[in-house]
């Protein structure tokens, strides 16, 4: 009987070990915003796409996605968003992928937009992340690593840049705000043509002002010295409009070490809500660690009961 039970145990292990879905990475996104934001997911080419392409994420709601291995593609928020409730068609003010759905379909986001770029490593290697405003800006976004190694520094743009937005790239009644790039045209802008290397295409007057508004965000195709980042074996959080619930605790506030350079970036946000995964508003698959605990646990159990 123990030899039957002993073997009923261990194959109940193998099983789950040999069998459980493999994440490299978890994606929770976070709505602060004071009205619905309609997420866009894209995955890029040759990686699997998630659970969703694009969904509804209410005000103070949150969704889970898990993200496999060696994953990349990219995120926003769309915002002013009307779907028929009957044929589920629609369109949205800003950040419309063009599929006419809430899913995206493998549809990238119309510019302006805040774009939240990752390429997820295969849990030993490292994840790379940034916040871009290259394809211009709608509303305010930041990437929050946890529970990685290495820097894993939070980024994003705090600001709300419709506020400050010119008027040669304000988009439509102020909703979004534009790229040089999108608003003229021009290969010093586009990073093209003659302009297509890091030699030959600057910062230009407007991809200043929004550096100085987002220091830590892209804000023109080659600004890579201070605009990626990267963590190892992390699970990120993605939230839209962070200082919402207080202005005061949406700064962005750096510290540094001894030497001057520049070492975290921190946002204060409130981080008093419990875990999606108990309030019933993700998608959130409990981690693999307490899953495998749990089994462990009740082999052992019986082993012992008998």
């Amino acid at each position: 009987m123990d030899s039957l039970l002993f073997s009923i145990s261990y194959f109940t292990l193998t099983l789950f070990f040999n069998f459980r879905p493999i994440s490299a990475a978890t994606f929770t996104f976070v709505n602060r915003c004071h009205y619905t934001v309609w997420p866009g997911i894209l995955a890029n080419a040759g990686t699997p796409k998630l659970d969703s392409t694009g969904f509804e994420l209410p005000k103070s709601g949150s969704r889970s996605f898990q993200a496999p291995p060696n994953w990349s593609g990219r995120f926003w928020g769309r915002t002013g968003c009307t779907f028929d409730p009957h044929t589920g068609q629609g369109t949205c003010l800003t950040g419309d992928c063009g599929s006419n759905q809430m899913e995206c379909n493998g549809l990238n986001a119309i510019p302006p937009a805040t774009l939240a770029e990752f390429t997820i490593g295969s849990g030993s290697t490292q994840d790379y992340y940034d916040v871009s405003l290259v394809d211009g800006y709608n509303l305010p976004m930041i990437i929050q690593p946890s529970g990685g190694s290495a820097s894993c520094l939070a980024t994003g743009c705090v600001t709300d840049l419709n506020r400050q937005c010119p008027d040669e790239l304000r988009a439509g009644s102020g909703d979004a705000c534009k790229s040089a790039c999108e608003a003229f045209g021009n290969p010093e802008y586009c990073c093209s043509g003659a302009y297509g290397s890091p030699d030959t295409c600057k910062p230009s007057i407007y991809s200043e002002m929004f550096k100085s508004a987002c220091p830590r965000s892209y804000s023109y195709a080659y600004d890579d010295a201070t605009s990626t980042f990267t963590c190892t074996g992390a699970d990120y959080t993605i939230t839209f409009c962070p200082s919402s619930t207080s202005q005061k605790k949406g700064v962005v506030t750096s510290t540094t070490n001894g030497s001057g350079s520049d070492r975290s970036i921190g946002f204060s946000m409130g981080t008093s809500w419990l875990p999606d995964f108990l309030t019933g508003d993700s998608t959130r698959i409990i981690s693999r660690s307490v899953l495998t605990s749990t089994f462990i646990a009740s082999a052992i159990s019986i082993l012992f009961l008998f």
